[in-house]
């Protein structure tokens, strides 16, 4: 079989639970929207489009208030456009209401430290209010696809500081740390990175919105971990797509207080599965 065109999250995804990945990359049964990856996309957009303000009017007097008139109302708009995404929730209005302040308040928060970017730009290279925002502008939504690995990602920011190249990643998440799986994306991204540009980034990073940019160095280490993860997926997907050979990993991602997962129903991860023959080893 020849090899899937692999990403980020599906290689996490596999690593999470081999019979997700199997219902959701190969039999591509449907997902159901939530109201995080909406919150998410919308969070994403805003950022996206903040960069495309027209600035010929900022001044150093009022380009702090300019900006976040600019989130705040792109925002408004984001969220009006997925309104019928967001009709599709089993969501109450206070709920809905809840999510917007809340995604409000993390664009805010970054918007704070974009300020405080701009404004150190400013003092240290001495540049006018326009040439700071130009400066602190990113490449954003840059797709990277490699033939020779097999996979491809959307990385959102990548920033020129001083000398240095940081890919930076938006995350909507309540916790402040580097996961795992944020780790095992960030490295296919620096080495994505590598193979189109011929040198990895410096620095990656997540720009944790509810906290602050946390950023992680480049090192060969960094780099060996996606060789090896890239490496075991086709390892596996490329040699069998017996349902067998997609093991269940019941955890309490399977089902909790207030949802389960997309594929709880098909995959009833609770029920003993029957044993069988036809697995990886037969199939060598």
């Amino acid at each position: 079989m020849p090899k899937r065109v692999e990403s980020p999250s599906s290689i996490n995804t596999f690593k999470q639970c081999a019979r997700k990945y199997y219902y959701q990359y190969l039999l591509k049964l449907p997902t159901l929207p939530n109201i995080h990856q909406i919150r998410g996309n919308i969070a994403h957009e805003t950022l996206e489009q903040f960069y495309e303000a027209d600035v010929s009017s900022f001044t150093s007097e009022n380009y702090m208030g300019k900006c976040r008139e600019r989130i705040q109302s792109l925002l408004l708009q984001s969220w009006k456009k997925f309104q019928p995404k967001l009709r599709g929730l089993p969501l109450p209005p206070d709920q809905e209401r809840f999510y917007f302040e809340e995604t409000m308040l993390m664009l805010m928060n970054w918007t704070t430290h974009f300020l405080q970017d701009i404004q150190k730009v400013m003092q240290e290279k001495n540049l006018p209010v326009q040439e700071a925002f130009k400066l602190l502008t990113p490449i954003r939504e840059q797709e990277f696809k490699s033939e020779a690995y097999s996979v491809r990602g959307f990385v959102d920011a990548i920033r020129q500081v001083g000398e240095e190249v940081h890919i930076i990643d938006y995350k909507t998440n309540n916790s402040f740390e580097f996961k795992d799986s944020i780790k095992l994306q960030l490295a296919i991204y620096s080495l994505l990175y590598l193979e189109k540009n011929g040198k990895a980034p410096n620095k990656v990073g997540i720009f944790f919105l509810r906290h602050k940019l946390k950023l992680w160095p480049v090192d060969e280490n960094l780099l060996q971990l996606a060789r090896r993860e890239i490496e075991l997926i086709h390892a596996h997907t490329s040699l069998t797509e017996d349902v067998k050979d997609y093991p269940k990993t019941v955890t309490p991602l399977c089902k909790w207080s207030s949802g389960q997962c997309d594929f709880y129903e098909v995959c009833r991860p609770h029920e003993k599965e029957i044993p069988s023959t036809n697995n990886l080893n037969s199939n060598t």
